[in-house]
């Protein structure tokens, strides 16, 4: 699933392509994803300029000059191929500009989702509604961490992949910044010091500024709107290498929690 990383590296590369221009056709291939897409999107978002892209945790945003944002996420295969030379019967979404760009929203599994939503009511659509802060913004600190994490009894692992706790981290570099932290997953999140959570927050930005200047991670069928494909994944310290040997000498191990794989180094990580 695209997480974080890729849903920004898609936002970067879509910009440069859609801000500042004008909307001029607007086709839906099918009438839902996920769930329905807006029966109004094409109306609402022909003929309007987009004035600036963003992302919120997994969410990506676009903005136009009539008060809308259009909100999308990828889902477990979507991604945006940019000037395609064909339309492809995945491509169930297409934006073509004034100045002659074409963007073809492709997703064959269908897990993604379309929204549109008053540009200034966005913080109170339910999806937003609970999230925490972003993991790249100021209000990501170890104070925030300890407030929310005190007494609690659940892993360090599923309470940051609690989207309540930090917006958008997923499994993938939920794995890595806890190796990079040295933080067992298996740790109570309760149980960690004021210097343990400034150094799991340290982490967090290493492991996603990486991945995103990476281009994200190639897992299935994701890949960047120019369609290159991220490289992150070689820069893997533990996730999908159990058997393998740790940089301390140890080996990775994998454990399953929450109906999800966790990769770590029991000799290191404590």
């Amino acid at each position: 699933m695209p997480e974080l990383p890729e849903v920004e590296t898609t936002v970067r590369g879509l910009a440069p392509v859609l801000e500042g221009q004008r909307i001029a056709r607007v086709t839906l291939r099918r009438p839902d994803l996920r769930r329905a897409m807006p029966e109004d999107l094409g109306q609402r978002l022909t003929g309007a300029t987009v004035t600036a892209l963003g992302r919120r945790a997994k969410y990506g945003l676009i903005d136009t000059d009539r008060g809308d944002t259009m909100i999308f996420h990828l889902g477990m295969s979507g991604r945006w191929r940019v000037d395609p030379s064909e339309i492809l019967p995945h491509d169930h979404l297409v934006l073509e500009t004034e100045a002659g760009r074409t963007l073809a929203l492709n997703d064959p599994r269908r897990f993604g989702s379309v929204d549109l939503v008053p540009t200034d009511a966005i913080g109170e659509w339910p999806a937003f509604k609970a999230l925490g802060p972003e993991p790249l913004g100021p209000h990501f600190t170890a104070d925030h961490l300890k407030a929310v994490l005190t007494g609690r009894i659940a892993s360090i692992k599923l309470l940051l992949l609690d989207q309540r706790v930090v917006a958008g981290l997923g499994n993938i570099y939920v794995c890595e910044a806890l190796y990079e932290s040295r933080i067992s997953p298996k740790r109570a999140g309760g149980s960690l010091t004021g210097k343990r959570l400034a150094r799991l927050v340290e982490a967090v930005h290493l492991v996603l500024d990486a991945a995103i200047e990476a281009g994200g991670s190639s897992l299935r069928d994701y890949a960047r709107p120019d369609g290159e494909l991220g490289y992150f994944s070689k820069q893997f310290k533990v996730y999908g290498r159990e058997g393998e040997p740790c940089e301390c000498g140890g080996t990775v191990a994998r454990y399953a929690e929450g109906g999800r794989s966790t990769f770590w180094c029991p000799k290191c990580q404590k």
